[in-house]
């Protein structure tokens, strides 16, 4: 069974920047992986793919703010955020093998003043 460990959330003001962090443990195999968030109130959502193949992937929201890279190496999975609106508020998950697939525990990110 895969284990994702997310890392990196916190408080930042409008305009700032934050790098999130996904490890995979117990993943022998390159496989795709995605970022979604949860604001409050709302329904989960996709924000950004790694494709196992090296493809990537952006909601049309966060697509010039935000970049998905990864280190195979260490099965890691990152996710740098720029530019951050209030409106990106909400607690981040990693996943692998889509909706159906494994979830970390998210992490929050808070954009505010």
């Amino acid at each position: 069974q895969v284990q994702l460990v997310e890392s990196g959330g916190g408080l930042v003001q409008p305009g700032g920047s934050l790098r999130l962090s996904c490890v995979a443990e117990n993943s022998s195999r390159r496989v795709g992986m995605n970022w979604y968030r949860q604001a409050p109130g709302k329904q989960r959502e996709f924000v950004a793919e790694s494709g196992s193949d090296g493809s990537t992937n952006y909601a049309f929201a966060v697509k010039g703010r935000f970049t998905i890279a990864r280190d195979n190496a260490k099965n890691t999975v990152y996710l740098q955020m720029n530019n951050l609106k209030p409106e990106d508020t909400g607690v981040y998950y990693c996943n692998v093998f889509g909706p159906a697939g494994y979830w970390g525990q998210g992490t929050q990110v808070t954009v505010s003043s």
